[in-house]
């Protein structure tokens, strides 16, 4: 509801759940797919701090108004 929880969670599956591909997140948090590749397998709260922020907002739906498409 909140957000809590989100961070023990892998990557994938929080990617899953949102319904994007690594080529569509690394476009929207513009950065390279193999760095999405990279941190698939890592929980969320083991991300390292920039990019941890950026797809914390955006796996609670913080920018879900702001999608480009």
């Amino acid at each position: 509801m909140f957000g809590f929880g989100l961070g023990n969670q892998l990557v994938k599956k929080l990617r899953k759940n949102k319904g994007f591909t690594v080529t569509e997140l690394a476009s929207w948090l513009k950065i390279d797919s193999l760095a999405i590749k990279r941190i698939d397998q890592l929980k969320l709260k083991d991300v390292p701090e920039p990019l941890k922020s950026k797809l914390l907002s955006l796996f609670r739906g913080d920018d879900d108004a702001k999608i480009p498409w």
